[in-house]
């Protein structure tokens, strides 16, 4: 079956009738693209209306909405209260312990917010200076992020899955002069610790004056007088009244570093209108956001760029209630993500493909178990979705009837940038399908040739360089202290046509539909030819003992790279396995993709290396399968998995 015969049902015509976003809003943004942004902006509140909507004089360096001023908090906050919309919840937050539970109204997180906002003006804070974030999961980390923004206050949220040397890089690199952490946070029922990470992270030489510290789990913890300060006694105590500024549509909002060498880490600057009108945007039509009725729960992390923009920034400024989940999703049983939407009525749920792919490893009877009517819309967000995943994930958590929106975007865009909208596309399993409305993006080869989907009798699909070839709201507006590492790592490759190179792959099927195919260093050359991991990937769990694969490139003397593969079985498969399933996987790809695709190994392993965030460590494989020793394995969740894997090599 080829991919242009996958289409999963087109939205019903009841969803579509009562959807946020028709064809209409595609129509207004080819006709006037500027104007069209210029009234999505108008959703928010601006202290001072804007001049400009664009000013690409200074191109790589945007300038959105010139001439604006707002706040961002009080767009995410306070005018919902001065709507008559304050006792609406806007935060169901769920700890990891059973039972443990808050609810905060809108009126309650705008007195928490002037508390935070007071209190950090009473340690010297003002606008321009930088706070690093080194939270939890809880109701704090998002009112620290939300009081920054508050006061123009850059804030770095640093994912508290981190070690203490890449949250000291961090802090150096932004000269953070207040830290935010917490005594610990709890994982598996039992609790952590973090302000010890904190304290390593702010030792000799560090910009940091303060560490304002959130009793989470009453361990006891090291204490620095004078600099230390507890949570409770300074921002419980501040006065709950304070005025939002109105500042600059591109006054910087926040510092997010992406992957990389800790000591060389790479700050992605945002912007306060840019981003907060993207933000709101996407939040709104991909997800068709009904304020009064939905439940949306976002489960990204808030250290990572879509707990940023899906798990703060555009739910509130949407007016939504959300919910917020400290633990992992197999605490204390594997029914917790299942048990958290039954017990709110969750009816939009956003998640990462390997969340999916766990739970189909787990069985669908754990889900079956639970009333999950209330979900009316599913979404998908980090990497490219295999479709066996896409399907599993409507038919079983959807009951075969939601839209399932697959979003591609990165840290560097700030928002989603291509999506299906749910009330007009009849979606493909896998496929992000078209830029968004207002975005602007193609297809090219090497030298910037512009591809064009292919007919159907020329082939399936034709694959190159995903590029944006037209600026967008929440684009990065550089990398923090570098602008000439920001021209090189984004602008250099197409810098003759002007466009952004997103470093990813992506092909065009015969319908015109966009496939992302993951970053280009996860292609692999083989003899010659590119073949994508996420392909080869995606050939291997369509098998349907298969739950999950991981593939990288490997050192080969004869073909330059082969293909190693790692996959997890089903259960029942995993009880039968031996050479004989693993010739028929390996079969499998060359049926699917290509002979040349045959993985040289592929082996079979109980789980796979992750992350804290639930991302597949490729480059940890890459280690095993070049036989070089492991490098950094800070931030996985179980580095005992890779005993399990040797062994099974």
């Amino acid at each position: 079956m080829t991919e242009t015969q996958t289409h999963a049902p087109s939205p019903s015509a009841e969803f579509a009738a009562r959807a946020n976003a028709g064809d209409e809003l595609y129509r207004e943004a080819e006709q006037d693209r500027l104007a069209f942004w210029a009234n999505q902006a108008n959703s928010l509140t601006w202290a001072k209306p804007f001049d400009e909507v664009l000013d690409w004089s200074q191109a790589p360096f945007a300038r959105w909405f010139t001439g604006g001023a707002l706040n961002v908090a009080y767009n995410c906050v306070d005018r919902h209260v001065e709507a008559g919309n304050g006792d609406r919840v806007a935060i169901h937050w769920e700890g990891e312990r059973v039972g443990e539970a808050r609810a905060l109204t809108y009126r309650d997180l705008q007195a928490q917010v002037c508390r935070a906002a007071n209190a950090l003006s009473g340690l010297g804070l003002v606008a321009g200076d930088r706070v690093a974030i080194y939270l939890p999961m809880i109701p704090e980390a998002v009112i620290a992020v939300l009081a920054c923004a508050r006061l123009g206050v850059m804030h770095s949220v640093v994912f508290a899955g981190f070690t203490a040397t890449a949250l000291r890089a961090r802090i150096a690199d932004a000269q953070a002069k207040l830290l935010i952490t917490a005594d610990g946070q709890f994982r598996r029922g039992k609790p952590a610790p973090l302000k010890e990470a904190a304290d390593e992270a702010v030792g000799q030489d560090s910009p940091v004056e303060h560490v304002l510290v959130v009793r989470r789990t009453g361990v006891d913890v090291g204490w620095t007088q004078g600099r230390d300060l507890w949570w409770h006694d300074v921002v419980e105590t501040a006065s709950p009244e304070h005025h939002a500024e109105a500042f600059d549509a591109e006054h910087p909002l926040f510092l997010l570093y992406t992957s990389g060498t800790a000591g060389n880490p790479k700050g992605i600057v945002h912007t306060s209108g840019g981003y907060l009108t993207q933000s709101s945007y996407t939040h709104h039509c991909i997800f068709d956001i009904k304020p009064e009725t939905d439940v949306f729960w976002c489960t990204a992390d808030i250290g990572w760029v879509t707990g940023h923009t899906y798990s703060v920034y555009g739910p509130l400024s949407n007016g939504v209630t959300e919910i917020l989940y400290e633990g992992t999703p197999d605490t204390p049983s594997r029914h917790r993500h299942f048990e958290i939407i039954e017990k709110y009525g969750v009816t939009i749920y956003y998640t990462v493909p390997t969340m999916i792919r766990t739970f189909m490893k787990w069985g669908r009877e754990i889900p079956d178990a639970h009333d999950l009517s209330s979900l009316r819309l599913l979404g998908s967000v980090g990497e490219p979705i295999n479709p066996p995943a896409w399907r599993w994930f409507r038919n079983v958590i959807g009951g075969d009837r939601t839209p399932v929106v697959d979003t591609w975007w990165q840290t560097e865009t700030g928002a989603a940038m291509i999506s299906p909208l749910p009330g007009v596309a009849a979606l493909k399993p896998g496929s992000a399908m078209a830029p968004l409305p207002g975005i602007s993006a193609k297809i090219v080869d090497d030298d910037g040739n512009e591809l064009i989907p292919p007919s159907s009798d020329e082939g399936e699909h034709v694959s190159g360089y995903l590029v944006l070839d037209q600026p967008w709201p929440a684009m990065l507006r550089g990398i923090w202290g570098d602008p000439d590492r920001f021209r090189e790592t984004y602008w250099s490759k197409f810098a003759e046509q002007g466009w952004y190179f997103a470093g990813d792959g992506a092909r065009y099927d015969s319908d015109g539909a966009i496939w992302v195919l993951g970053r280009i260093d996860d292609v692999m050359n083989i003899s010659g030819h590119r073949i994508s991991t996420t392909e080869v990937e995606s050939a291997l769990v369509g098998h349907s003992g298969v739950v999950e694969a991981a593939v990288v490139g490997a050192t080969d003397d004869t073909t330059g790279q082969a293909i190693c593969a790692f996959v997890v079985l089903q259960a029942d498969h995993a009880k039968t396995m031996g050479e004989e399933i693993i010739d028929e996987l390996r079969t499998e790809v060359a049926r699917v993709i290509s002979p040349i695709a045959r993985p040289r190994e592929l082996h079979v392993v109980p789980e796979l290396p992750k992350t804290r965030s639930g991302k597949i460590m490729r480059r940890l494989l890459r280690d095993i399968a070049e036989d070089r020793e492991l490098g950094d394995t800070s931030t996985l969740l179980d580095p005992a998995v890779f005993d399990a894997i040797r062994a099974a090599r």
